[in-house]
């Protein structure tokens, strides 16, 4: 490549250090920024006439770098990504773009405004073996292809920082819509966690495809062996696409008979597909600077980097709620019942009859029903049920999970943490002393309605006053000050009668001061006779 080329490489880590010497070998790389000096000592003497530096300003400020890679923990590419392309620098990222479909599309929006490349690395685009693959589909070599899997499978580096799914799965995702160039209409994932809670380390992840066609993609780093391997079946023939074995594409002209009206399968011997290898990292990052150069769209743009971000969301929400099955259709259009339901980067249902004001946020998976509103800056997070004649006031917050059944008004100054239940007809204030004639919003008292607490039909809340977690008012009562967590109330004013578990079940008390739910068998204990807290 060109002398005159500076890239800059942020990280230089396991991958990151790959990227260096790629780089280095087409004579384009400038600079190394890592936190790390000594790792930096170690290149400096390794790849003669490169600058080194531990501060990312310092390429950023730098007019001589043209572009610059990321090969930095994913937390931080979508800042990193922001930061270069305003600096007018080209960018490539490695996977994934960003953590949200929502960070990610801005990318894409701040790389246009500023006519600047963002490349994803979505490497197995540039094996040369995929690339064949994609070509034989398109001969019709394969016939119809009915059904597709990916194996991604090692004991390799187990990180801490993201799971196996955002580890491992975007290279295959990015490989499954190339080779199908169509876009899934629904996703869902399984997996499980054994190594550290809240990491999996193993998912399965199902996509269904317009024409037909169902892939899943099968990811972990706990099998006793690598395996990275693709099978596409085609009614024609089958292809193997194995990166780990030096036959890097096999086609099976595999036939079924017909014999009795039952299905026969008549093997044949495999055929290999010639191929000219190259390092597909090595003809990755020529593509980068080539578009540089030539001022060409990459293949795997900020675009496609997009796309395979939003599949990757959408299954980890489905890891979340246990395999729950989502759509990912694009746009917007009716459900079957004529509502309104957004499916663009977000996934949540509005009656007809509801009005909800610009600047609002709705999580996916919401449903807000009839008469509702929803005033400007308010957030609503994901799963909640939002019941008949509601209204919830400006710039209030609403958690994940939360149901609002009918004729509840939430104010402005409420804030109603994850998986809150507020029962029909209660009431918010969110002013002490009002009266009509006399304005008083700039007196409004927050309240603070705290994790996975009920409030019963036609209780009142006192505004200026928190919620414990787990609280439970019953019907009718009236608040008028903070209430401890898992605490049950009733009366008028509000009174402590008992003490319930997190399952929503009245504890049962010896003469320790130990609780225990005969329902769930959580086990509590008393701090005080005000206070208590989860074993």
């Amino acid at each position: 490549m060109a002398d005159y080329m500076n890239i800059a490489v942020i990280g230089s880590g396991y991958w990151g250090n790959n990227l260096v010497r790629v780089f280095w070998e087409l004579n384009a790389l400038h600079t190394v920024c890592d936190v790390d000096q000594q790792k930096l000592g170690i290149l400096q003497k390794k790849y003669s006439g490169i600058q080194t530096t531990t501060s990312l300003n310092d390429v950023l400020e730098d007019e001589t770098i043209e572009a610059f890679v990321i090969a930095t923990p994913a937390a931080t590419h979508y800042q990193m990504v922001k930061q270069g392309l305003k600096a007018g620098k080209h960018i490539f990222v490695e996977k994934p773009l960003a953590l949200t479909v929502t960070e990610g599309s801005e990318l894409v929006k701040v790389s246009k405004e500023n006519q600047r490349i963002l490349m994803v690395g979505h490497i197995l685009q540039y094996h040369n073996a995929l690339i064949k693959l994609k070509e034989l589909i398109d001969n019709g070599e394969l016939g119809k292809v009915q059904y597709l899997y990916s194996n991604r499978l090692n004991i390799g580096k187990i990180r801490a920082e993201e799971n196996i799914l955002w580890s491992f799965a975007p290279h295959d995702i990015s490989a499954v819509l190339m080779l199908l160039e169509e876009f899934p209409e629904s996703v869902c994932a399984t997996g499980g966690s054994y190594l550290q809670k809240g990491i999996v380390d193993v998912t399965l992840t199902t996509m269904d495809f317009p024409s037909g066609v169902k892939a899943h993609i099968f990811v972990s780093w706990l099998h006793p062996f690598k395996e990275q391997k693709l099978v596409l079946v085609g009614d024609t023939k089958m292809a193997v696409f194995n990166d780990v074995s030096e036959e890097k594409l096999l086609l099976y002209p595999h036939k079924i008979e017909w014999m009795q009206r039952t299905p026969v399968a008549r093997k044949a011997d495999a055929e290999i597909v010639n191929i000219s290898m190259e390092e597909p990292l090595k003809v990755e990052c020529k593509h980068f600077l080539e578009c540089i150069i030539k001022g060409r769209v990459p293949k795997t743009d900020g675009l496609e980097g997009l796309r395979v971000l939003e599949i990757l969301q959408k299954s980890q929400d489905s890891l979340n709620n246990g395999g729950y099955k989502i759509e990912l259709t694009g746009g917007q259009r009716p459900d079957k019942k004529g509502n309104q339901r957004r499916t663009d980067g977000m996934d949540y249902m509005v009656h007809e009859s509801s009005y909800i004001d610009d600047e609002v946020e709705i999580g996916e998976r919401t449903k807000i029903w009839h008469f509702c509103n929803v005033l400007k800056g308010s957030r609503i997070g994901k799963n909640c049920s939002i019941g008949q004649n509601v209204f919830i006031g400006a710039n209030v917050r609403i958690g994940n999970g939360c149901k609002i059944q009918n004729n509840v008004s939430v104010f402005e100054g409420v804030t109603l943490e994850d998986e809150v239940f507020c029962g029909p007809s209660m009431v918010f204030t969110n002013v002490f002393n009002p009266r009509s004639a006399i304005p008083r919003m700039e007196e409004i008292r927050p309240t603070l309605v705290k994790k996975g607490a009920t409030i019963g039909a036609n209780a009142t809340i006192v505004c200026g006053h928190t919620i414990g977690e787990y609280a439970f008012i019953g019907a009718g009562t009236v608040v008028t000050k903070d209430l401890p967590d898992y605490a049950l109330v009733v009366g008028n004013p509000a009174s402590i009668i008992g003490w319930i578990c997190q399952c929503g079940e009245k504890l049962n008390w010896d003469g320790q001061g130990v609780g225990t739910c005969r329902r769930c068998e959580k086990i509590y204990e008393k701090i005080d006779e005000s206070c208590i807290r989860k074993r």
